[in-house]
């Protein structure tokens, strides 16, 4: 197979990158596409996915209901992918690997957010508790339904393997679980497909992983001004952004805040990507990797910040968490966004037949811990819309999230 050879967009790749032409292959074996790499194929499947188009009405850090113009889980997707194409193609790594994994990394958040993972951990604790990262594995292994011949998506083992792992390893090498235990739903696929959880992902899933913290940095900053709970003078205490908005100023004496604040989030995220590409090119200098084998046994991520950027990084995350996700009005919202995901988990739970045909077959007669992860997967797979409408036909007052 020589699909991306001359004629197909062809770019050389490095020794260290993941070769789509020697993938490990599928759990359920499937002939090769003439014209698609396995990569290429992977990205295409998600995007024409359920959960995909669920995505547009998923919560990022705001309340759907608060406007048309804040970010969704959707386009957080795209743009983190974005970025995650220009670090692999920088690197010279197999780019449709790190769209694919930047696309399909949120597929398992549940409504509302953190704050909706969080309620619903909650309601599962008995049952080994929920992790958006192990729900992300289950919806394209198990719960996406459109293939004849196979559950899921059947994606390539490298696109799963950066799912699973894009934020590292997620077991030492004695199996002990580096952040506490590891979700049974991916030791469970692990056992079938070995996704290898003790060593660190491709470079490729690497790109994704810190283009995602690349965009939300700077995208919640641009939400948080649009709605009003941040300002540029609030910005200007923090380093990286104070530095910025005073280059801003500098070179556009008098520009109006609004415009002030896109060239603030464009200059991060670009003063961020250049950063991560110089430093992950010194790292893998250092390590000279002569394989993507190579890479995932290094010890250590090669896509990272320099010291000095992750310094900066982690005063900006902290500046956020303490000034935008805990800002009261935020805060007011999610305990009512709460109160709805915990309502319908209970509801769900004390009667299945008020979930749909699909859902509730068999469930009356299962076990607590099979009826409370089906309740689970039905709850973490829907839309903020779709659980307030949910929430309305089920009790006689619904929490208003605006």
């Amino acid at each position: 197979m020589r699909v991306n050879g001359i004629g197909f967009g062809y770019r050389p790749r490095a020794v260290y990158a993941c070769d789509p032409e020697r993938s490990r292959g599928r759990f359920c074996e499937e002939p090769e596409s003439p014209t698609r790499t396995p990569f290429q194929r992977d990205r295409d499947r998600i995007i024409h996915s359920t959960a995909f188009r669920r995505l547009k009405h998923k919560t990022q850090v705001f309340i759907a209901h608060e406007g048309d113009h804040y970010r969704t889980r959707l386009t957080h997707s795209i743009e983190v992918a974005q970025i995650a194409r220009a670090l692999a193609r920088a690197l010279c790594c197999d780019e449709d690997l790190a769209e694919a994994v930047a696309l399909v990394h949120d597929f398992g958040h549940t409504p509302f957010g953190h704050t909706g993972e969080e309620a619903l951990n909650d309601k599962m604790e008995p049952w080994g508790g929920f992790d958006h990262n192990a729900q992300s594995l289950r919806v394209v292994t198990r719960l996406e339904r459109r293939y004849a011949e196979f559950d899921g998506l059947n994606l390539a083992w490298e696109t799963l393997e950066g799912l699973v792992k894009h934020n590292g390893p997620l077991t030492d090498a004695h199996d002990n679980g580096l952040n506490g235990p590891v979700p049974q739903a991916i030791r469970d696929y692990s056992a079938l497909h070995d996704l290898e959880l003790s060593r660190f992902a491709s470079i490729e899933a690497q790109c994704a992983a810190i283009a995602d913290d690349i965009a939300y940095n700077a995208h919640d900053i641009d939400d948080g001004l649009r709605a009003g709970l941040l300002t540029l003078d609030m910005l200007r205490g923090v380093e990286l952004s104070g530095r910025i908005l005073q280059a801003v100023g500098e070179r556009y004496p008098g520009l109006d805040p609004v415009r002030t604040g896109h060239e603030l989030m464009r200059r991060q995220i670009t003063i961020m990507v250049e950063d991560v590409i110089d430093t992950a090119r010194d790292n893998l200098e250092a390590l000279h990797p002569r394989s993507a084998e190579d890479v995932r046994d290094a010890g250590r991520a090669m896509v990272t910040f320099s010291p000095g950027m992750a310094a900066e990084e982690k005063a900006l995350k902290s500046f956020l968490y303490a000034n935008l996700y805990r800002h009261p009005d935020v805060l007011e919202v999610r305990s009512r966004a709460d109160r709805v995901v915990r309502d319908l988990f209970d509801a769900y739970f004390a009667d299945p037949r008020e979930m749909p045909e699909g859902w509730r077959e068999g469930l009356d007669r299962a076990e607590d811990r099979v009826k409370a992860r089906d309740v689970a997967d039905f709850l973490a797979g829907m839309t903020d819309t779709y659980a307030l409408k949910e929430h309305e036909r089920l009790f006689d007052r619904t929490p208003d999230l605006r």
